[in-house]
């Protein structure tokens, strides 16, 4: 008897073809930003894509500072962080760490929808964000990513 046999193949980190990717900010809403990012950075939109490996891109984001916020989550949102002493809850808004962190503020939104587990906290490091236009990953060729073409 003549039969097809087929084999879902598993990737992972050694077969995994990552690029580099450089993703301009201006004029990006955060939330969907980050989205997107996370989704490349996992490798979702990859064939091979698994979920318990590393198959995902590495993404550099430029010009963090031209960000945009929908509505008022600019002056209306807050970070919230402890610093381990009683009393110590911080309070920061969206404005105040835009102005003075824009790069944490691109971070924190694509570290909180990647998993909360080993490796999500390994996938984060996929991650460089940059204020200005400049980076430092020209040694690795990255390719300019269009994310209004992306899903």
């Amino acid at each position: 008897m003549d039969t097809l046999s087929y084999r879902t193949v598993s990737g992972n980190k050694e077969t995994a073809n990552k690029k580099w990717l450089v993703v301009d900010a201006e004029g990006q809403t955060v939330g969907r930003l980050a989205s997107k990012v996370a989704k490349i950075i996992r490798g979702k939109h990859k064939t091979n894509f698994t979920p318990h490996a590393d198959c995902g891109d590495n993404v550099i984001v430029i010009n963090a500072e031209k960000i945009a916020f929908s509505g008022t989550k600019l002056i209306n949102k807050e970070y919230v962080r402890y610093t381990g002493y009683p009393g110590g809850q911080r309070f920061t808004s969206a404005q105040d760490m835009l102005r003075k962190h824009p790069e944490r503020l691109i971070e924190k939104a694509v570290k909180g929808m990647l998993p909360k587990n080993k490796l999500g906290r390994n996938l984060f490091t996929n991650l460089k964000v940059y204020v200005g236009p400049n980076h430092n990953q020209e040694a690795q060729k990255p390719e300019a990513f269009n994310l209004d073409s992306f899903k």
